[in-house]
Formats: C-alpha cells, sequence, structure tokens
C-alpha cells in the first residue's frame, strides 16, 4: 500500500496533517522575522504570523467591521424605523 503524505505542497498551497502539538502550534502564529502570512500548523493555507505588525491591523479592522455590523454603540447612529409597505397586486 502507498503512504499517503502528511504534508507538503498541492499546486502551491501548503498542507499539514501531522497530529499538532501544543509546541508547534505556538511556534506557527509566533514567527519573527518572516512575512505577515505563515504556513498552518494543521490543515491547509495559510495564516495571520502575529510577530509581523501588519498581522496586528489586520486583525484590528477586522474586529471593528465586526463591532460596526453587530450594531456598534447603541445610539450613536439615529436611523429611521421603515414603515411596512404595502403591495397591491392587479389579477387581471
Amino acid at each position: 500500500m502507498v503512504e499517503k503524505e502528511d504534508s507538503g505542497t498541492l499546486f502551491g498551497v501548503p498542507y499539514n496533517f501531522e497530529r499538532p502539538s501544543i509546541g508547534r502550534l505556538l511556534s506557527a502564529y509566533w514567527q519573527p522575522g518572516k512575512g505577515m502570512l505563515v504556513e498552518k500548523p494543521f490543515g491547509i493555507g495559510y495564516t495571520l504570523n502575529l510577530a509581523n505588525w501588519r498581522s496586528w491591523i489586520v486583525l484590528v479592522v477586522a474586529a471593528v467591521l465586526l463591532w460596526q455590523e453587530r450594531g456598534g454603540a447603541e445610539g450613536e447612529v439615529e436611523t429611521e424605523e421603515e414603515e411596512p409597505v404595502e403591495v397591491i397586486v392587479d389579477d387581471d
């Protein structure tokens, strides 16, 4: 039987299905001197390198957008409540 590889690349995208250890998980997300994206410790693709300052900007922007979508600070933005619209359908 042919053994499948646990890690490698497929069409230039890295994958790793080896059982992750705590040390490998922590070291994967903190790699000083590397770029903003690093290989995931488990799974397919890339993840953010928290040792890179640009990753923190991405996280802050994502958090602000999520906060804004969920309503933000109540009462800051006054919105008019929409009234129901009556729809008349003529069956001629």
